[in-house]
């Protein structure tokens, strides 16, 4: 059997004729493409505005200080992500406190984010960063309640999950991203991501301030709109004229990037389809092995499933057994409280051991619209032939 990833883009021809249209025509950068990916993007997510930038990092970078985070802010976010989510908020200076997963869903835990708010005056904390594990939606409805209790904004990583959603309690579905119960999200479109676009990532928000701060932020923080207009001197201001109104980043999408997105992205529904599938799969047939914990399934949730993820106690048995086997799973994630540099804020092993209990014992199988049914059953055979 060939090499299996955990993850892996699918490049049709028609992926590659787009981009090199693109390469062909007068813009690489800034050019049309990066609006039309933009306008499509917010239409599929359901949110009033998206703005593309470089990656997903750029994204919660970028975000935080849209939404205003300020040296010595406190934001909450879970360990159980990729770094990214947690040094956005580094990034700007403030301070990073974590909440533990519940150790169902592997998404942050509701109630242990409301313990943390009790024990710490109201105003504390400035913001939230909730991760949409796995694809697994947070009930944003819910968190929304305590984040307007105790003034805060929330900024949803939904990098894993576009095209999932929740039920709320108006029985409507609130898809990942929508900014419906969010003042803002971010997504990736790094290759092993539901939308690939080689790197890439994008912000969507119903805000309009926003939504114009990003604007500006993305580019350097110059801009040719809502100029100053006490410049003193007018003659100095023609068609070349621009201002640096703010210290932003060159955190810019190409056009040859935003042209494979939108490609990519109309075939969002028919990947998250085959994810489904194979997820299906997946919970059928380890459901009754005792030796194996799957992610909680809910009928209020639909798992956009970047990942599928099982718990088995001997984690690293498994994990070098795939491999001789040609099976390259993966582990999502370290958590990040027990990464060096963040013990060096005082984090220690043991502070949320939902967590930690979690890591012990996760594995990422594969998880791709790309992988056969011969190679899924080529996965599940050897995962059961190992337990």
């Amino acid at each position: 059997m060939k090499a299996i990833p955990y993850g892996k883009q699918n490049i049709t021809q028609e992926d590659i004729e787009v981009v090199v249209d693109v390469l062909k025509a007068d813009f690489l950068t800034q050019g049309p493409r990066i609006a039309e990916f933009e306008e499509n993007f917010a239409t599929y997510i359901g949110s009033s505005y998206a703005v593309a930038v470089s990656n997903g990092t750029a994204a919660l970078h970028l975000a935080a200080m849209a939404l205003g985070i300020e040296p010595g802010d406190r934001i909450i976010t879970t360990p159980i992500t990729f770094a990214a989510s947690a040094n956005c908020v580094l990034y700007c200076g403030g301070e990073v406190y974590f909440a533990d997963i519940d150790p169902e869903t592997y998404t942050i835990s509701l109630e242990a984010v409301e313990k943390l708010l009790k024990a710490h005056p109201k105003g504390y904390f400035k913001g939230i960063v909730p991760v949409d594990f796995t694809g697994y939606p947070v009930n944003l409805e819910e968190l929304k309640k305590l984040a307007n209790e105790y003034g805060m904004w929330i900024l949803e990583d939904a990098c894993h999950a576009p095209g999932g959603f929740f039920i709320d309690s108006k029985g409507q579905k609130q898809g990942c991203g929508n900014s419906n119960y969010a003042d803002a999200a971010i997504f990736s479109f790094h290759p092993v991501k539901h939308i690939a676009s080689g790197e890439g990532g994008m912000i969507t928000t119903n805000s309009k301030e926003v939504y114009e701060k990003l604007l500006v932020l993305r580019t350097h923080g110059i801009t040719r709109e809502n100029l100053i207009k006490d410049f003193p001197n007018p003659e100095l201001q023609g068609g070349w004229y621009y201002e640096m109104q703010e210290l932003g980043y060159n955190y810019r999408i190409t056009d040859f990037q935003a042209a494979l997105g939108n490609s990519q992205l109309k075939r969002a529904d028919e990947g998250l389809e085959r994810r489904q599938e194979i997820a299906e799969k997946y919970y059928a047939s380890f459901s009754e092995n005792k030796g194996i914990k799957v992610q909680k399934r809910s009928k209020d949730a639909y798992n956009a499933h970047h990942l599928f993820v099982i718990e088995v106690s001997d984690r690293k048995g498994l994990y070098d057994h795939l491999r001789v086997k040609n099976i390259y799973a993966q582990i999502h994630y370290i958590p990040v409280h027990l990464m060096p540099f963040y013990k060096k804020f005082g984090w220690k092993e043991g502070d949320f051991p939902n967590a930690e209990n979690y890591y012990k014992k996760c594995i990422s199988l594969p998880m791709y619209p790309s992988l056969t049914n011969d190679e899924q059953d080529y996965v599940i055979e050897t995962v059961k032939s190992f337990l």
